[in-house]
């Protein structure tokens, strides 16, 4: 079976029989969207290149906590590489290691707990969904935009965000959630169309 035609689904399970091929497949499937998504987060690229790096490492070894009853590979892999970006910009933020990385750190921290009921998403959906959420974002405020980034990219929390915009927590959360709201009205109508 050529990977063209092998399902993400397909090509996990191979994984985990230890098949390199099969990681290969999905590397050369997923490494263009996982790097692009880590440099979003990490704009330096030689860290960026480490988590990247990682990120595939973290797939082979761990690659049995990945639930086979839901098989949403693209949405497993982008969570991965979203944890273990934002773990390592915390890291290099704070300077101190709260928690050393081991085993179990990962398992609790950078691993993804998707829900067991999640849509299945091929490559070619998530790159349809991926060009809904940019125009989606694109029509948000610049604001809006900046908080969701603050967030979701950067890995703020709603005090960090306060603290770096000087405004009360509360309005924070507003923010955030209108941010959301906006966000997904944006993209209801995208599917509409």
């Amino acid at each position: 079976m050529a990977s063209g035609t092998t399902t993400d689904l397909e090509l996990m399970k191979k994984v985990a029989s230890y098949d390199s091929k099969a990681l290969e497949a999905l590397y050369n499937r997923y490494s263009t969207i996982i790097y692009t998504f880590i440099k979003t987060i990490i704009p330096d690229e030689q860290v960026a290149e480490e988590v990247f790096s990682d990120v595939f490492v973290i797939i082979w070894r761990k690659v049995n906590h990945f639930n086979f009853n839901n098989p949403n590979v693209y949405t497993w892999l982008l969570t991965l590489a979203h944890n273990k970006a934002l773990d390592t910009l915390r890291r290099q933020k704070s300077g101190v290691e709260t928690e050393p990385y081991s085993d179990e750190y990962e398992d609790k921290y950078i691993l993804p707990l998707l829900h067991p009921k999640g849509k299945s998403l091929e490559i070619k959906d998530a790159i349809e969904m991926t060009n809904r959420m940019q125009k989606g974002m694109e029509e948000l405020t610049d604001a809006q935009q900046y908080v969701i980034h603050l967030a979701y990219f950067e890995g703020l929390t709603e005090t960090e965000i306060a603290a770096k915009l000087n405004i009360p927590v509360p309005t924070v959360k507003s923010k955030i959630r209108i941010a959301l709201i906006n966000l997904k009205d944006n993209l209801a109508k995208r599917t509409l169309v």
